[in-house]
């Protein structure tokens, strides 16, 4: 500001000292007995934001502004008019979700068109949802998780049951992919598949015992015509 509105001076000093390390990116996802256990301990209101959050990967402020106008159910798509980024995008909804929405849509509040709004007809407060949320990870047994991990448990399961990376960036709304690898986590067991493919015989390893076996019946083959010829019995081979 002092340098282009300013006009104070021609440079910026600041722009010349390193910047810091910023702390260590968050690394928490839910496991799927937390899961259970964090449903069980919410009130049914914060329940179906919960489970809304775990299918569709939207954010927390995207789902509270979500109206009923984004919602479509016959394609089963809910649309995002305004993301953090300031782009429309339009995100698939699963089967779950869908049960969840079809059932809402029966209750909807006459006064708003807000999907999850406050029982007074008002966008719910986030802070008002993260104090709520705190005690029932409490009553869970569950530490150190936030409302945005289930954005981020969202991604980790789908990347971990082999979704390719660009749709995971796509159903995020990230620009870049390497936004995506932040949310897109692997546990020890779901990397496992990686190192085993090497137990497994290789393809040169195959196709030679194949040649083999090739080689070993055109031999009995022969052994057999030739027995068929003479009548002089095989003397059997160690080999």
């Amino acid at each position: 500001m002092a340098k282009r509105e300013w006009e104070w001076c021609r440079d910026n000093p600041v722009s010349r000292v390193s910047l810091e390390k910023g702390s260590t990116k968050r690394d928490r996802w839910l496991m799927e007995d937390e899961e259970a256990r964090l449903l069980d301990a919410c009130p049914s209101w914060l329940r179906e934001l919960v489970v809304f959050a775990l299918h569709s990967g939207m954010r927390l402020g995207e789902i509270l502004s979500l109206t009923w106008a984004g919602v479509e159910l016959f394609r089963r798509t809910a649309t995002v008019f305004e993301s953090k980024n300031g782009e429309r995008r339009t995100v698939p909804l699963n089967h779950t979700v869908m049960a969840l929405l079809t059932e809402k849509v029966k209750v909807r509040h006459i006064k708003t068109a807000l999907v999850f709004p406050s029982l007074a007809g008002t966008r719910l407060d986030p802070n008002h949802l993260r104090r709520a949320l705190r005690p029932a990870m409490a009553k869970a047994g569950i530490v150190n998780c936030h409302f945005h991990d289930l954005r981020h448990t969202f991604a980790t399961r789908l990347v971990q049951s082999g979704v390719d990376l660009y749709k995971v960036q796509r159903l995020l709304g990230h620009k870049s992919p390497m936004m995506t690898q932040r949310y897109a986590h692997h546990y020890p067991e779901s990397l496992r598949d990686g190192v085993e493919i090497l137990d497994r015989p290789s393809h040169r390893d195959t196709k030679m015992t194949t040649v083999l076996r090739v080689s070993e019946s055109a031999v009995l083959e022969v052994v057999e015509k030739l027995v068929g010829d003479t009548g002089i019995e095989p003397v059997a081979s160690s080999v």
